[in-house]
């Protein structure tokens, strides 16, 4: 049968760990008429928006929403609490941990950047040896990324603080969730982070064009403190235009109405549900891929992430390779493998708007492109993912 360029009937499959499938619900929120951003309208939304996005922070503090993607957030984390100079503790666990690095560094900020293998997560036990160490605490703040979206690797963000604690060190706590939020229980006030960043794209159920910095007072203090250079970023300007339901610039205002629609979906789902949704998904995911002889990318099952999950394929075989067959021949989009396991990985993201038919439909594509490509694996891994399923 002749293949058509033009036309494939049925759905794309974007099984990428972000941007992620939008829900029809937001689809129709955002697809109305702009308004007056500085009219009394919109003012009740953003006031609404802002209020019920702490829901999904766990946190009573502000949090700031900007127009713009979550390599944003990351300058604004930085540009509002750290001096030139300053000296912060980093760990490489992927992709993104590395791209936060490149950052601070242009800041002229010293980076104590502890190397990884790309397969396991931040190891509380050094956080505390490296902060215990510094008995001047000449390190200003600690930089962890929550869920590595390039590896499937989620660390683990409670123990972290415990470190800290552990050895009383009042380095500012910084984390990115941009693959986690809404997708992966986090406890910005619980856990005493001080900078939470995230972004629109993935477990927000939005198109990218919206990024977040959850705050502490501990991080308002050092805002007066910081003298980096910043006005777009500038926390303090949008603080006081929030209060009112404004901004200190044009919002991006049909993003606002999806949001709005979005933590609506997640607040009826219930978040506890919607956790327990994205551990089943991704325990199903990791029986397949098991089943299948393959190996997850991510050593340590505590670390495990419920977002996406990154397979290794054998010695020999193009993880890009697979992908464009499965891409061409299935119509489903999986996740590359990024810088370090470029070509040695494929992602299947498994968060946001995602339920059992489409995770079935999800792992059907792999089994089958996995056939198709000559890649050695045993068959049945779809079997005992909808088994798991099915209980």
């Amino acid at each position: 049968m002749a293949k058509s360029n033009s036309f494939k009937a049925g759905r794309h499959f974007l099984q990428i760990p972000g941007p992620t499938n939008l829900p029809d619900r937001v689809l129709r929120a955002m697809d109305r008429a702009i308004i007056d951003h500085r009219g009394p309208e919109f003012s009740e939304i953003a006031k609404r928006v802002l209020d019920r996005v702490k829901q999904i922070f766990k946190t009573k503090n502000p949090v700031i929403m900007y127009p713009g993607s979550g390599t944003g957030a990351w300058e604004a984390a930085i540009v509002n609490t750290l001096n030139p100079g300053d000296k912060v503790l980093m760990f490489e666990t992927g992709q993104f941990s590395s791209l936060w690095w490149e950052i601070a560094e242009k800041f002229n900020i010293e980076v104590d950047f502890v190397s990884g293998d790309w397969r396991t997560g931040v190891d509380p036990k050094v956080v505390a040896q490296k902060l215990g160490d510094d008995k001047d605490h000449k390190i200003k703040a600690v930089f962890v990324v929550h869920n590595e979206t390039s590896t499937g690797v989620a660390s683990k963000i409670g123990e972290i603080r415990k470190a800290m604690d552990s050895v009383n060190h009042p380095a500012l706590f910084m984390v990115d969730t941009i693959s986690s939020l809404g997708s992966i229980d986090y406890k910005h006030d619980e856990w005493k982070v001080d900078v939470t960043v995230g972004g629109s794209q993935k477990g927000l159920l939005l198109p990218p064009g919206l990024s977040f910095n959850a705050l502490s007072p501990k991080a308002l203090e050092a805002h007066k403190q910081a003298t980096m250079p910043k006005h777009y970023w500038d926390w303090l300007p949008m603080i006081e235009n929030n209060k009112n339901g404004f901004f200190p610039f044009t919002p991006a205002t049909n993003l606002v109405y999806g949001l709005d629609e979005a933590i609506n979906m997640l607040l009826e789902e219930g978040l506890e549900n919607v956790f327990t949704r994205h551990t089943r998904h991704a325990e199903a995911t990791r029986i397949a891929v098991k089943a299948w002889g393959l190996e997850i990318l991510c050593k340590n099952e505590d670390e495990y992430s419920n977002s996406l999950t990154a397979v290794l394929l054998p010695d020999g075989h193009d993880a890009d390779n697979f992908r464009k067959i499965v891409l061409e021949d299935f119509d489903m989009s999986l996740g590359m493998g990024l810088n370090k396991v470029k070509g040695k990985v494929f992602r299947i993201g498994h968060l946001g708007d995602f339920n059992d038919l489409m995770l079935a439909g999800t792992l059907s594509g792999v089994e089958m492109g996995l056939k198709k490509a000559g890649i050695p694996y045993k068959a049945g891994g779809i079997m005992a993912a909808l088994d798991f399923l099915a209980k």
